[in-house]
């Protein structure tokens, strides 16, 4: 099993989601609901996973726990969440991100259930970099200030009490849309706070782009835990002028995202055709139209920082006059001294910034 610390912790600073100290992003997919009896709960399995990290190049993937539907948390607790640790612990064995969502549209009505459950995978998983805990899929068209605020400081606090570091992410009224809105009054006294934004690209255009960019600019976070290249109900065809409009924006804003859903369902949202194996190792003719657009987003994914470039060389046969005494430039030392080729050098800056004129400084 792979270490639970192959992956960086990851820090909110500001609008942005770091990764060891820079700001990246990620990209991966979403699991349909895991309600019993629902269809979808087949691709809770390690096999899976291990195949969207192997051949999809994923490096997060989304538990999507059902919870007051029929089949989900409420009425099989036991059932949903071992579908969910099977997933979680197949994401930490594959070095990846995992979202464990309470995929509700009510949580508030559910808050001591919920308060429960993420203790006990705050007890089961805080000692982890890998996952990630979404306390609240997409709230409908309620208070963000009295009715989800509220709610998620009590379940951010019980998580908190255990687990005082890894991510959180509070969905956002109508359906996670509503960003901009809680943007204005968001969670403090807490680290590490996101906010969900959801989309499919067969609704949403560049209205709700303005309105996470305003919820940008107000300066929190945001995480694209759900979106889909066709319509907010599931169906339709694929937009795909819209989507590379939202993957180019999610790029530009470094904004992870799981794509809706990973799934046989016969709908446009799932990415794979009816029928397909529970196991991975899908065939491009297995794949939907939605599930090779996304396939091809999530394998060119690039949303890192790159590592800063090194210094250039210094140009050949130049030194430093420091203080009437020659030392070799470093090639490789920005500032300061350093110590290259078995011998003391000096930086460019530090030879040029702290002593006097000419004749100290670089010479030849």
């Amino acid at each position: 099993m792979a270490s639970a610390h192959a992956v960086e912790p990851l820090k909110v600073q500001g609008n942005q989601i770091l990764a060891n100290g820079r700001a990246a992003s990620f990209a991966g997919n979403s699991l349909f609901w895991s309600n019993t009896g629902w269809g979808g709960e087949k691709y809770y399995n390690a096999r899976t996973v291990a195949w969207l990290k192997n051949d999809w190049n994923a490096n997060l993937v989304r538990a999507a726990m059902g919870v007051d539907e029929s089949g989900g948390y409420l009425s099989d607790a036991a059932g949903n969440k071992a579908r969910v640790i099977a997933v979680a612990d197949a994401a930490i064995a594959n070095d990846m991100y995992v979202i464990i969502d309470w995929h509700s549209h009510r949580a508030e009505q559910n808050q001591p259930q919920a308060v429960a459950f993420f203790q006990d995978m705050a007890r089961r998983y805080g000692n982890t970099n890998n996952v990630i805990y979404e306390i609240y899929n997409e709230p409908l068209q309620v208070s963000w200030s009295g009715t989800i605020k509220p709610y998620a400081q009590a379940v951010i606090s019980a998580i908190r009490a255990i687990d005082p570091d890894n991510l959180i992410i509070v969905g956002t009224p109508t359906w996670s849309q509503d960003v901009d809105v809680a943007s204005r009054d968001p969670i403090r006294g807490y680290a590490n706070i996101a906010y969900t934004l959801h989309f499919y690209a067969g609704t949403h255009g560049q209205f709700l782009r303005d309105k996470a960019q305003v919820a940008l600019d107000n300066g929190v976070a945001l995480f694209v835990t759900e979106w889909g290249a066709v319509n907010a109900d599931g169906n339709g065809g694929v937009a795909t002028a819209e989507t590379n409009a939202w993957v180019n924006f999610m790029k530009t804003k470094k904004l992870s995202n799981a794509n809706w859903a990973l799934n046989d369902k016969a709908e446009g949202a799932s990415a794979l055709k009816p029928g397909a194996s529970v196991d991975g190792g899908w065939t491009a003719s297995q794949l939907t139209a939605s599930g090779t657009l996304a396939r091809n987003t999530i394998r060119g994914w690039s949303g890192s920082a790159p590592p800063p470039p090194p210094p250039p060389p210094p140009p050949t046969g130049q030194q430093c006059n420091w203080w009437a005494t020659r030392y070799p430039l470093c090639a490789n030392t920005q500032n300061g001294w350093g110590w290259e080729n078995n011998k003391s050098c000096i930086s460019s800056n530090t030879c040029l910034n702290e002593q006097p004129v000419p004749p100290y400084g670089i010479v030849q």
